[in-house]
């Protein structure tokens, strides 16, 4: 039972998260489910099918207050998903240290990004 109570504060959380920074909630659900005890791969996927819900509701919002760039938001939609696919192929071939690893250099170079530049997720 208690494996329910932490998924759903982990979904919570990256869900705020995401829908408050734009940042997808991964950054927060992928640690937390691997903390868990999900293997790397499954973390991801199940976060990934968290974002999902936490995207589709947060457009909603966001457009219904008028927020959405749809003319930039259309042609990124269709590379996204042409690159999720290849991501996922990619994904399914790495091992769990190689994911861990890129996860990891990749939320650094983000946070590097963020300070040098001064810009926030916001």
């Amino acid at each position: 039972m208690h494996i329910f109570v932490f998924a759903f504060l982990i979904g919570a959380f990256g869900a705020l998260f995401g829908a408050l920074l734009g940042v997808g909630g991964g950054i927060v659900m992928v640690p937390a489910f691997v903390k868990l005890g999900l293997p790397m791969k499954h973390a991801i996927s199940t976060s990934l099918a968290v974002i999902v819900v936490t995207a589709a509701v947060s457009t909603a919002r966001y457009a219904s207050a008028g927020l959405v760039d749809w003319k930039i938001a259309c042609p990124a939609a269709v590379a996204a998903v042409v690159a999720a696919y290849f991501g996922t192929e990619l994904m399914k071939n790495m091992a769990a240290g190689e994911l861990k690893m890129a996860f990891g250099v990749f939320l650094i170079a983000v946070g590097i990004y963020m300070l040098a530049t001064g810009r926030g997720a916001a």
